[in-house]
This record gives C-alpha cells, structure tokens and sequence, in this order.
C-alpha cells in the first residue's frame, strides 16, 4: 500500500479516462469486477472515490482493475505517462457529401427532382422514406430519448416481461385482441414470390387483430404486442400503421408490383410511424439499463435472449442501442441478397441495398455466406475491409433464422473493431494491416497472426463480447463492398473483368501521346 500511494498519484484520473473512453458507468464497472471476483469487487462509492484520489485500491484490487481493461498494473502508476488515449473513430452511416453549387439543392428544386429521380430509378416512396429514416437512426446512434422515456412509463421498468404481461399491458390501455387464423400464402415483393403471413394489425380505434399462430411463438407475439401498445400511447391508436407482415419492407407486407414508384406523404408518415413503433416495441421488451447489465452478463451472446423469450432480431437491434461502444451494425438479409433492415452507426459499407439487387456482390461477406448454407446456424467472423488506402476491421455474428412464413434469412450484428483498438492503446492500423496481408498472401482467407490475435483477445475483454474471441478460432476474410473491386488475387466468384473504359482514361492516353 505504501508504494501504490507513492506511485499512485495519476492513478484515479486513468482510472476516470479509460473508464470513460470505454463507455462504461461506475456501476458497470463495479459489475465488470464482480464477473471476475465476486470477492474483491469494489463499490460504486469506493470506485468514485478511486477516482478522486480519497482512497488507493489494494494491489489485489488494482489488478482486478486492470484485469477489466486488459492493461498492466503498471499503466496506472506515475512510471506510465500515458493520461490521453487515441480519439474513437468516425461516427455512422455514409460519408455526408457537400450539397454545392447551392442553388442546385434549393428546397424547391428538391421538391421536383426527389419524385422525378423515384419514379425515374423504380423507387418506392416506402423505400425512400425508409433511407431517410435509417440515415437519420446512424447520424443520432439510435439516440431517440422520447420513445425510450414513454416506453419506460408503460412497463414501469420491469424486465422481463412474458406474454402474459404483454396480454394485461394491452388491456390496461383498453386494447381489445381478437385472434384470425390464416396460413402463410404466396405474395409478390418487387421481383420475386415469397411467402407471407400476416401476424397481426391495428384496426381504430382499439382492436388487436392477432395471429393464433403466434400463441406457439411468444417472442414474436411479445414484439407485436409491444409494437400495437406503441401505437396506442404514440398515436393515439388512429390506426394509420402498417400491419405486420413477414418478408417485404421493414414493418409492412410485401410490396405489390402495382404500388408504384414515386413519393406522397402518406408514405413517410407510415414508415416513420411504422419505425417509432419498431424502437419503442424494442425499449417496452428490453429497457436500455436492465438489459445493458443483462448483455454484460451474458457477455452479448445473443443466444441468451432465449432466456427471456425476445427474437434474436430484438436482441441484436437493442444490443446495438445499449452498449456503452457506439460503433455497430445490423443486417436483416433475405436470400438472394436483399437487405430487409440496416443499420450502420460503425459507417459500415454496405454490401448489397435493399432498393435493388446489385449484379456483382461480394460472396464472403458472414451474412451472404450464411443465406446459402442451409446447415450452418449461427456464427462468427473477422473481416478485414479494403477501402482506398485504408483496412478496416469488423467482427459480426450472424445467425440464419426462419420467419413465421418459414422463409429462411440470415440476421447478422457486428462491431468496427478500430476504435476499440485505438482507445485501448493497440496500434490498430498496423494490427489491421498484419491480418490484410495474411489473408491476402493465403488467397483472402486466413487465421489471424498470433500478435494481432493477442490485441483482439484484448480488446474482446475490454468490450466484453464473447463472439469476438469466438470468430478468433476460426479464419479472417478479407471482404469488399463489390466484387469488381476486390483486392484478393483471384477475384469473388462471379466477378467478371470489366472491358469498360473510363473517359478520363482514355482523355489520359490522348493527352500522353500528344506529349
């Protein structure tokens, strides 16, 4: 203790700065160490007055400590100079692009060219509501406070709620439910056949009409209950919400080839209507601080909402909103390749839209490898991502599940593994590049090299996310947002070389021989 009081001085404010730097409360960190040793775990309050320099830990205490951010005791001794850790990375969704010359982008002007471009490329104005709103969750990281509060107030913060729960919540905002019986039938959704069932749907001012089917699945009748009460305290229950379907747009059946492109707001107030209920449904099952402390537990293995009867798309989309490491995905993907639901709060690329069928995807994405392998469940993966110059590291778990029609679609949640390194002091473009060039010099896939294995296992631990450690037994690959742009020597499969020319190009040569 002497020593540590000598050599301890900074100890509190690196304690407070990489607490901070990954996210984590002072009573998630007093869990943290509860995980590791039930025995030596300090209290909030002894944590807080770690921090402020009124008490120095034990030495048994300090290694617990730095056992939870995969650090040496050592670093938080005066030896170690080390106060600031690197900046997180960049935040979600797609690089912004400056809207210049100004003029061209004038209110007015949008007003007719956004309906003509709809109609013009066969979008939907659902489709097109749907970007908007999925660009507005990856600019605020899933920030939406009001719907999480008015959540809150329904369930009164118990968690978790059954069924049963879900059946009074209805009746004490005087919802009445009715149950229909109707099987799975054949439906057009743009230009293919899938099968379609209706779950359920509003009727005004308050019925519930419900599937009996759902009776044998309470995860999926929780969700819709969830979603229906939403609509209740939101809207007043006008009714002006799409039923719930399988397959087809996010929260609304298939789209018919007679709906059309072009844009009303109609459209809009739906999908935005439609997506308030989606997040308020997912705060109502899983409220951000119970869950978040249930995820740590379970150290995000999404498996572990079976324990408390929520999809595995209810628990990878409010994992992606609790954690305290705000650089996370989501993908909802049907075969062939469509992208049912999206979120990038990492700026993830994105593999394949869900507005068209792209002619040249990348086949080793986890979520397109999992769509065509029937026998594989679930699993992990390490991807190294080639963008310009740059490598970029992710690591999902995707898993391939069934609708209620009987669809197969893969679900798939991951994080950009980058900043984590960076915050905890791991040489992350060198790390990433190491992985780049072993997959590359083993034709795109590899086992990731033993030193940057060791920096992953690290950072798995910091994060506390088991699937990272898990994906580490298996190869990484290296993945591309299309395969015509593939570093690999030998391209994807189904990658074509393409004979196109570039204007620029060709201006190039005729410049050259004139020189």
């Amino acid at each position: 203790m002497p020593q540590l009081l000598r050599k301890g001085h900074f100890l509190g404010t690196k304690l407070r700065s990489v607490r901070k730097r990954n996210g984590l409360t002072l009573e998630e960190l007093s869990a943290r160490c509860i995980q590791r040793s039930p025995r030596l775990a300090p209290s909030v309050s002894y944590l807080s007055m770690i921090e402020s320099g009124k008490r120095i830990p034990s030495a048994e205490l300090l290694e617990l400590l730095a056992a939870v951010f995969q650090r040496p005791p050592a670093w938080f001794m005066d030896e170690s100079a080390d106060l600031e850790l690197p900046p997180p990375g960049p935040g979600g969704g797609a690089a912004p692009v400056p809207l210049e010359p100004a003029f061209l982008f004038s209110r007015s002007l949008l007003q007719v060219a956004i309906p003509e471009l709809l109609a013009q490329t066969g979008t939907s104005g659902r489709q097109f509501a749907n970007l908007l709103i999925r660009s507005h969750q990856e600019i605020s990281h899933n920030d939406f406070p009001d719907l999480e509060r008015a959540a809150d107030e329904v369930s009164e913060r118990r968690f978790p709620l059954s069924a049963e729960d879900l059946v009074r919540l209805c009746r004490r905002h005087g919802l009445e439910i009715r149950w229909f019986d109707r099987k799975p039938v054949l439906a057009r959704d743009k230009d293919r056949e899938l099968r379609s069932m209706v779950r359920s749907f509003f009727e005004a001012p308050r019925v519930v009409y419900a599937n009996r089917a759902l009776q044998a699945d309470p995860a999926r009748l929780k969700f819709d209950l969830a979603a229906h009460i939403a609509h209740k305290v939101l809207h007043g229950g006008d009714g002006l919400k799409s039923a719930h379907a399988t397959g087809g747009e996010m929260g609304g059946s298939p789209e018919s080839g007679s709906s059309g492109a072009g844009l009303n707001a109609q459209d809009v107030l739906h999908a935005w209507r439609d997506f308030e209920c989606s997040f308020f449904a997912g705060a109502l099952l899983a409220p951000r601080v119970p869950f978040r402390r249930f995820l740590a537990r379970e150290r995000y293995r999404v498996e572990a909402g079976e324990k408390l009867e929520l999809t595995p798309a209810v628990v990878m989309r409010r994992m992606t909103k609790v954690s305290p490491y705000p650089y996370w995905h989501f993908f909802d993907a049907y075969p062939p390749g469509y992208l049912r639901a999206v979120y990038r709060g990492n700026g993830i690329p994105l593999p394949w839209g869900n507005l068209a069928q792209v002619s040249d995807p990348c086949p080793h994405w986890a979520v397109f490898r999992m769509i065509d392998d029937e026998h594989g469940l679930s699993g992990s993966q390490i991807s190294v991502l080639r963008d310009g110059e740059r490598s970029l590291l992710y690591c999902c778990h995707s898993r391939r599940v069934r609708d209620m029609a009987g669809n197969p679609h893969v679900l798939s949640v991951g994080v950009d593994l980058a900043p984590a390194l960076a915050s905890n002091g791991v040489p992350s473009e060198a790390l990433i590049d190491s992985i780049f060039r072993e997959c590359l010099h083993r034709r795109g896939e590899a086992r990731v090299p033993k030193a940057a294995a060791q920096g992953l296992e690290r950072v798995a631990n910091v994060l506390n996310i088991a699937w990272i450690a898990d994906a580490l037994a298996g190869p990484a690959r290296i993945i591309c947002p299309r395969s015509n742009r593939c570093p690999r020597p030998e391209r994807c499969e189904g990658a074509r070389p393409s004979r196109a020319r570039e204007i620029a190009d060709v201006r190039e040569e005729i410049l050259g021989r004139e020189g």
